[in-house]
This record gives C-alpha cells, sequence and structure tokens, in this order.
C-alpha cells in the first residue's frame, strides 16, 4: 500500500497532510484551553496563578522534552516517534477530558504535552526532508497556514463546546483528530532509513529537563514568592548547576543529546531566538485578552472566541504568501517587517478600555495576525535550511523548544506583570469597589502588553541583522 503511494504524483503532499494533522491537533488544544480558561477558574474553584499552570505545563512540559523527543527522531526514526505522539496525545486529551479537579487537569495536561512534543519536535523535519530545498518556503508557509487554522479553529470551537457542554468537552475534539493521524503515520509516512547508530544521552536530557522546569518554576512563582525570596533564589541557583552540568555532559560524551556546535550557526542561532521573542510577544496578548473580554466586557466564552479569531484568520491568508515571498527576496525584510508590525498590535491592543468599540478590539488583533504571517514562515525556513540534513531532528525539536520556551516566558511575565501592578494599585484600598477592581486590572493587562510590545521590537532588531540575506 505505502509503496504504492509513494509512486504517485502527489505522495509528498501525502505527507504533508499527516504532519499538518499532528501541528493542526497542537495548536488548537492550546487555543482551546485559553478560551476556557475563565470558565475553568470558575468551575474548579481556584485563581489566575493556579489556572494558569494549566497553560504552563503543557508548554513547561513541552519545553523541556523537545530537544530529547528531537534527538529520539534522529536516532530512533522520526516516523516511528511522530506515531508515538499522536497516541501520547489522543489518551491525555482524554484524560483531561474527565478531570474533576485542577490538580488532575494540570497533571492530564503533562500527559497531553509529552504526545504534543513529539509532534512538534519531529514534523517539521520529516516536512523538510519531504520538500526540495526550493520548496521549502512555501512549504512552511503552508505549515504556518495550518497553524493559523489551528489557531483560528481553537477559540471559536472551544467557545462553542463551552457554551453548549462545558469545558470538558474541548478535550474531546482531539481524540478522533489523533486516531487518524496515526494511521495516516502507518500507511503514508515513509520508513525510517540510514538511521544513526548513535547511544542516547539520557542523563542529558534529564539534566536539561530538571534544569528548565527549576527555572521555569521560578520565573512563574517568582511574583507570588517574592523576586528576592529564598524560594526564588533557590530554584534558580539549582537551574544554574543543571544546566552547567548538561553543558559539561554533552561537551565529554561522543553522542550528545544536543550538538552545542549547531549553536555557532549564526542563522540558525539568530532566527531561534528572533522566534522566541515574537513567542514572549504573542501570548502576553494570547494569556490575557481572554479575561479582559470575559472578566471586564462580559462577554461570552463564543464571543471572545469570535474576537481572537481575528489573529488566525490573517496568519492564515499571509503566511503561505510570506513563505512563497522568502524565497525570491529573503528573510531579513519580512521577518523585520513582521516583527515590527507584531509591535505595533500589541501597543493598539494595550490602549483598549471598557468602552473601546468592537471593531478596534478584532483590528488590533488582525495586525498582529499579520505582522506575525509575514514573520513565521520566513524565519522558520531560514532556521531548517542552516542545518546539515542529519540535525534535522533536533534542529526541529530546538525550534520548537524556542518557540514554546518563549511561550511559557511570555505567559509568566504577563501574569507576573498583571499581578503585581493590580496589587501595587489596590493596596490602599480595603474593600476596593468595582471600578477600582477593573481599574486595577487594565493597569497590569496594559502593563503587561506593552512589554510584550518590547520583546517584538527586540525581535525585529535582531531579525534587521538579517535584511540582507
Amino acid at each position: 500500500m505505502q509503496k504504492k503511494l509513494q509512486q504517485l504524483p502527489y505522495y509528498k503532499w501525502l505527507i504533508f497532510g499527516v504532519i499538518s494533522t499532528g501541528i493542526f491537533i497542537s495548536t488548537m488544544t492550546s487555543s482551546i484551553v485559553n478560551v476556557a480558561l475563565p470558565p475553568i477558574t470558575i468551575a474548579l474553584h481556584t485563581d489566575i496563578p493556579t489556572a494558569q499552570w494549566v497553560v504552563t505545563a503543557y508548554l513547561l512540559a513541552i519545553t523541556s522534552l523537545l530537544p530529547l523527543v528531537g534527538r529520539l527522531g534522529d536516532v530512533l526514526g522520526c516516523r516511528r516517534i511522530y506515531g508515538y505522539g499522536f497516541i501520547g496525545f489522543a489518551a491525555g486529551s482524554l484524560l483531561c477530558s474527565m478531570a474533576n479537579s485542577i490538580g488532575l487537569l494540570i497533571g492530564f495536561r503533562i500527559i497531553q504535552a509529552i504526545g504534543a512534543a513529539t509532534l512538534m519536535a519531529n514534523g517539521m523535519a520529516i516536512l523538510t526532508a519531504g520538500f526540495p530545498q526550493n520548496e521549502r518556503g512555501k512549504v512552511l508557509g503552508m505549515l504556518g497556514t495550518i497553524v493559523a487554522l489551528g489557531s483560528l479553529s481553537g477559540p471559536g470551537l472551544g467557545g462553542l463546546l463551552v457554551d453548549n457542554f462545558d469545558w470538558h468537552a474541548i478535550f474531546y475534539v482531539n481524540i478522533p483528530i489523533g486516531m487518524l493521524g496515526y494511521a495516516g503515520v502507518r500507511l503514508i509516512l515513509p520508513v525510517d532509513q540510514d538511521l544513526q547508530q548513535e547511544k542516547i544521552d539520557y542523563l542529558g536530557a534529564a539534566l536539561f529537563t530538571i534544569g528548565m522546569i527549576s527555572f521555569l518554576l521560578a520565573l512563574s512563582y517568582g511574583t507570588r514568592w517574592g523576586w528576592l525570596s529564598v524560594s526564588t533564589f533557590a530554584c534558580l541557583g539549582f537551574a544554574l548547576v543543571m544546566f552547567v552540568l548538561f553543558i559539561w555532559q554533552e561537551k565529554r560524551i561522543a553522542y550528545p543529546m544536543l550538538e552545542l556546535s549547531i549553536f555557532k550557526n549564526w542563522e540558525f542561532s539568530t532566527g531561534n531566538l528572533a522566534g522566541m521573542l515574537s513567542f514572549m510577544a504573542m501570548f502576553s496578548n494570547t494569556l490575557l485578552l481572554p479575561y479582559f473580554l470575559h472578566d471586564i466586557l462580559a462577554f461570552t466564552p463564543a464571543k471572545t472566541g469570535l474576537i481572537m479569531s481575528a489573529f488566525p484568520l490573517v496568519m492564515a491568508v499571509v503566511a503561505p504568501l510570506s513563505g512563497s515571498l522568502s524565497d525570491k527576496i529573503g528573510i531579513g525584510p519580512l521577518a523585520t517587517t513582521g516583527m515590527g508590525i507584531l509591535a505595533l498590535g500589541l501597543i493598539l491592543t494595550a490602549r483598549l478600555q471598557v468602552n473601546t468599540e468592537l471593531w478596534l478590539i478584532m483590528a488590533s488583533q488582525a495586525i498582529m495576525g499579520l505582522g506575525n504571517g509575514l514573520f513565521q514562515s520566513p524565519n522558520n525556513n531560514s532556521i531548517m535550511s542552516a542545518v546539515q540534513p542529519r540535525q534535522l531532528g533536533v534542529a526541529g525539536g530546538i525550534n520548537a523548544l524556542a518557540r514554546n520556551f518563549g511561550m511559557v516566558c511570555g505567559t509568566a511575565v504577563a501574569v507576573s506583570i498583571l499581578e503585581y501592578r493590580r496589587a501595587a494599585s489596590l493596596s490602599g484600598f480595603n474593600q476596593p469597589t468595582q471600578v477600582q477592581q477593573i481599574a486595577a486590572f487594565l493597569e497590569g493587562y496594559q502593563a503587561a502588553l506593552l512589554v510584550g510590545a518590547a520583546f517584538a521590537i527586540i525581535g525585529a532588531l535582531v531579525s534587521f541583522q538579517r535584511s540582507g540575506k
């Protein structure tokens, strides 16, 4: 069956379909959960910083595991690992749908994240190997469209499910898609060949994972513990020790989990840095905008999802065009312009008020979608084209690592700024009125988004140095 499919002239597009399925459910799940966070916060009797961990735990687990599962793809086969990803993701989704406490939901999200990590790390490697270099910009641009469609369907579908059922239902949709994706892996993706006969550096993977978790715990809880507290410094110090040991381990063994020399590749390193900054910028908006729309403007989850769909809808149109254009005019100009427009969208979003008209809110999200669509496809093209074929798996893992690390950091920074500014604004009131509480929220919300805009501006400066490429 598979040999017959491989003889078809459009076989590479069947591969694209399988990879797109995995990318679609990964992005859709993230966007569905963001819309459902306010109802989850109420239903499970928790608060915003705790509910944040439904998103943060998912991203933290993915971020910690990406280099390992990318390396596993290079050694054991990207096809095999990608298939395991669908199984793990569907199983985690089923467990999340049955959760009846915030602790269980966070725990099951980690299981879901293990599956998502294998999809994210190996999907781009399979796709890059399946297309000639002169088509990579186009196909990665189309993959950007799939990312946008996943994000687009997430808020709208999530809002409808929450309105008509409850928040548990947002996880059901992943199960049949995951089963379909696994069938596609078995029937369509080419069998792994020419695998590297190397050992897996599990000690290095453990050191990296422990260090990353410790660092992100400090970042996420710094506001609650106090940035100068013993707990924060202990986590940061422990993370530093783990990362030093990780580097020592990678330099001393023959087959490291992560070839540190890959970062000497300037195009690869700057592309990942810019990508990380873009997601730090975006996730200040992605996490906090649902609370602004739900808690301040009293919009329903369905209406919130519709408004947030403006971002991925515009990105879905722009990303493939930008990817094709990058094959012709280069990466730098498109990436720099895109990050600048993203910063503008965040500044406009930060200026939203209680009486802001609906079209202005959607326009701010559309501008952000335009900027992100211009940036992501050329940037991903530059990253994956900068490495050797044998490094595609680990390169895809690092690319996804930079993306998810940006998501985690952006989420943590946004929540920290929101809580700090809101607490400072209400410190003089024993029993603040509703008007005072709204004003305090808006002060923290606006500050967080302006910091997100600053991340985007820094990303534009990083991309500008590639303007001639």
